[in-house]
């Protein structure tokens, strides 16, 4: 069945609902019904009963001063309610503790969510090297360590569908945007086995991370070790963290079901 005849099945009012709850966010913490409106392109009548039902229900609030919208806490049932159905996240944990412990450095477990990269577990790490990525945070896949290595190890046709025709942000001096270049770096990440993030997304930040595979041999999540560069230095990440890394994503993969081929 083609797209086109799928489209006469959606509820285009649930459409909208999802759409007006993404458009919360840390920069647009609350909005107005015109402003909603504005984003959607419609009328002030057609957010309005969306907004009506969204309060009813709990996700949303109105401040009866500026009579403006906001998220309610009970939006985070959504986004625990899919974790909570991943058993992964109960295996991760330990051996994103044990990576921590093992390194001093914060841990990440996350997923590819189109082109970015949903952190869903976190660890913090020990003292001045802690960096902050909260649960649910989504960065940019082809910018960071964890989105490299979830990008490399999709397969060759997905991965085309995913990139081609889509703009490549610059986010620090050293965010790879050339196509080209991105690709050749997600072919070595896939020969070596891991990524590095060197500044990429933030200045004076660096990552490394690792893939968790399945039983089929596919992506399903990774995990990664984030820390200040000024903590890099030297053999560390080479004798250290990446060896450390490597050991406990093949861990996972093996509970996951996979087994290398000798």
């Amino acid at each position: 069945m083609s797209e086109d005849k799928n489209d006469r099945y959606l509820s285009n009012s649930l459409v909208r609902g999802l759409e007006i709850l993404k458009m919360f966010n840390g920069d647009m913490p609350t909005l107005s019904l015109s402003e909603i409106a504005n984003k959607l392109n419609v009328s002030r009548t057609t957010p309005y009963r969306i907004l009506f039902t969204l309060q009813s229900l709990g996700y949303i609030r109105q401040d009866e001063l500026t009579k403006r919208y906001e998220l309610t806490p009970k939006v985070l049932e959504l986004g625990f309610t899919y974790l909570n159905t991943m058993p992964l996240l109960d295996l991760a944990r330990p051996y994103l503790e044990e990576l921590r412990d093992e390194t001093g450095l914060s841990t990440h477990l996350g997923i590819l969510e189109g082109n970015e990269v949903a952190y869903i577990a976190r660890v913090p790490g020990k003292g001045v090297s802690t960096v902050n990525v909260t649960v649910g945070s989504r960065l940019p896949a082809h910018a960071t360590a964890l989105g490299k290595v979830l990008l490399a190890f999709q397969k060759e046709e997905k991965l085309s569908a995913m990139l081609n025709g889509n703009e490549l942000k610059s986010y620090t001096g050293k965010t790879k945007t050339q196509l080209l270049a991105l690709e050749n770096e997600l072919r070595e990440i896939k020969e070596k086995g891991y990524s590095t993030s060197d500044e990429e997304f933030e200045n004076g930040i660096f990552s490394v991370a690792a893939p968790i595979l399945n039983k089929q041999g596919h992506i399903i999540a990774a995990i990664n070790v984030v820390a200040p560069v000024a903590v890099c230095k030297g053999d560390f990440i080479t004798e250290t963290v990446i060896p450390a890394l490597l050991r406990h994503a093949d861990k996972l993969s093996s509970y996951s079901g996979y087994h290398q081929h000798s």
